[in-house]
This record gives structure tokens, C-alpha cells and sequence, in this order.
């Protein structure tokens, strides 16, 4: 199963206490690892895609994203041992070119020292955004000479695997520009308890109630 998370809710969190935003990120980073650790656990789920920062994120107050770009990179450098210990791999889509050095090579090691685990793939989508992800998938395909057919955009995509199940957290009911077209027939669920809130023990009634549908593509 590959499984998708929009974790919203953070700054809310934060505000219904009375605490700066940065407090709810880093509430939320610790939800990352209890999820990550569940799915690792879980069978049948061999993806786990968190979006973590969005193309649009970009426009938040400066110091919110430089805290959350110092929170990514602690983040990376204290759940190596995480990975390593659950046999979890990590990889991430989208555009990391804008990160700076530090962060980019501290990304590419945790990639490096994951790429063998094979129980469950973490993906992070950083300065991600489905729009910019389609387009540069057509992109490729136009300078490689190659015809434009939805087989030949999937496998082009950062992305080319199919989501089953797609959580957001907080709420809110959108997609966000996140994994449109791996969604076409993704099943979605919404909920209204904030990312920070958001538990393993919520994740299994989901993933049992997704069972009790019925998925037919379009067809009867």
C-alpha cells in the first residue's frame, strides 16, 4: 500500500495553547516519527509520503522557514538511527535545489545510508508542489523526444507509483497541489484532529475503515 499524509494542523496546534508556531513543528516532527514507526511495523504498507514543504511555503515569514529548514536537517541527522534500526529507506520529491549546501548533503547521506533498507520507504516532499511536478515530467519527455502519453508522464514523474490512501490532518478538506495525479483514484480521508494530535491508534481505524471500501477504478 502506499500511503499519503498532508500534516496539517502544526500552527493550530501551537495557537490553542497560547505557543509560537515553531513549537507546533516541532511537536509535529515528533507525530513523523511515531507514524514512520507504525508504518515501518505495518506490513502492508511499503510507501509512507509525508508532505512536508510545499512550493507555496515559500511564502511564510522568513524566520518560520529558516526554523523549519534548521528542523528538517536536526531531524535528518537524529533519526538516521531510526531509519536504520526499522529498515526504513528515505528518499523525497521535489525541487531541493533551493536548500542550501548543508541541508542538500545532509539529505543525500540519509539517502546514501538508507538505500538498502527495504521494510518501508519514507518519501518527504520538499519544496514540492504536483503542478511543478506534471510539468516537469512533460518537460523531460519533450527533451528526450519521447511521445507524451500518461505512461510515459507517470514513469517521469518524481513520483511514479499510484497512491491508495491519502490523509490530511486538521480539517481542512483539499488536496493542496500535493500528488495530483498519483490521486486519480487514491482514497481519501479527512480528519479533524491536528497533526501534532494525529496517533498511530488514529492511523489504524483509518487504514480498517479503507479496507471496508470498495475500490473499483471506475468500472461497476
Amino acid at each position: 500500500m502506499h500511503l499519503a499524509i498532508i500534516m496539517d494542523g502544526n500552527g493550530r496546534w501551537a495557537k490553542k495553547r497560547g505557543l509560537k508556531r515553531i513549537e507546533g513543528h516541532k511537536k509535529g516532527a515528533e507525530t513523523v516519527r511515531k507514524i514512520t514507526e507504525y508504518c515501518a511495523k505495518n506490513e502492508e504498507i511499503s510507501v509512507l509520503t509525508l508532505y512536508a514543504f510545499s512550493t507555496e511555503n515559500w511564502k511564510r515569514p522568513k524566520m518560520e522557514v529558516e526554523f523549519l529548514m534548521k528542523l528538517l536537517e536536526g531531524y535528518l541527522e537524529k533519526e538516521l538511527e531510526t531509519y536504520i534500526k526499522n529498515d526504513i529507506k528515505f528518499e523525497t520529491i521535489g525541487d531541493i535545489s533551493k536548500f542550501s549546501e548543508k541541508l542538500k548533503k545532509r539529505i543525500q547521506l540519509t539517502k546514501e545510508k538508507t538505500k538498502n533498507n527495504k521494510k518501508l520507504t519514507q518519501v518527504l516532499a520538499l519544496n514540492y508542489g504536483s503542478k511543478n511536478e506534471i510539468t516537469r515530467a512533460v518537460k523531460k519527455l519533450i527533451e528526450k523526444n519521447e511521445e507524451i502519453t500518461e505512461e510515459n508522464i507517470q514513469n517521469n514523474l518524481d513520483l511514479p507509483r499510484d497512491v491508495d490512501l491519502l490523509i490530511r490532518t486538521s480539517g481542512e478538506i483539499r488536496l493542496s497541489n500535493f500528488l495530483l495525479w498519483q490521486c486519480a483514484y487514491a482514497e481519501m480521508f479527512f480528519t479533524n484532529t491536528l497533526w501534532p494530535d494525529f496517533t498511530p491508534e488514529e492511523l489504524d481505524k483509518i487504514i480498517k475503515s479503507f479496507h471496508l471500501r470498495e475500490r473499483r477504478f471506475g468500472g461497476v
